[in-house]
């Protein structure tokens, strides 16, 4: 899925700048997420942002242990600060090579270093998306971050533009749309979505 160190940074500061941009009246919008208003993909952005820092930094434990659906996450009073704090964090610990090497843990899954980084990376392209899409910004991720988000969507499918993919139910998208909409596809979601 990637043989390479993939600096999560520039993604994960696009999330920071979509976040940014969130009014107090579209917390309770509904995004692309079946059963997430904008309020509750913030929530998981935080709490995903804290799981994959600490399975780089291989501190296993309640942050990797939490499965992502064990409970419809909420943001609290202070997230316009947390967020953007614990997205910092995740590329930092990313940009460890040691992080990419040997085992590690996210959402109570065993992984690969290098599998847990894809992933890291597909949730930023994923859910930047989802966040763009329910609040109506410009959404340019990073192209390494798209590739990497598609590498690991497309392996998990098996290879498949159709069927089951990790998140759902693969949107056909045609072979000569962009990669970003190709990859939206593959997460299970349609990339024509609108609120």
């Amino acid at each position: 899925m990637t043989d390479t160190v993939l600096d999560l940074g520039p993604q994960a500061r696009i999330v920071a700048r979509l976040a940014e941009g969130v009014r107090e009246e579209q917390l309770a919008a509904v995004t692309p997420c079946p059963d997430y208003a904008v309020r509750h993909l913030l929530g998981h952005l935080l709490g995903l942002a804290v799981a994959f820092r600490d399975a780089a930094r291989k501190d296993l434990g309640g942050t990797t242990d939490t499965r992502p659906d064990a409970a419809v996450p909420d943001v609290g009073p202070g997230w316009r600060e947390e967020l953007p704090e614990a997205l910092d964090a995740l590329a930092e610990a990313w940009r460890d090579p040691a992080a990419w090497t040997g085992a590690t843990r996210a959402g109570g899954v065993d992984l690969p270093g290098a599998v847990a980084g894809a992933v890291a990376a597909d949730e930023l392209v994923v859910h930047g998306w989802d966040l763009a899409r329910a609040t109506g910004q410009e959404y340019v991720p990073d192209p390494a971050a798209v590739e990497a988000s598609y590498g690991f969507l497309r392996a998990a499918a098996g290879g498949l533009d159709r069927g089951d993919g990790p998140f759902g139910p693969v949107v056909a998208v045609p072979e000569d749309a962009p990669l970003l909409d190709r990859t939206v596809g593959l997460s299970g979601r349609d990339p024509g979505w609108k609120p």
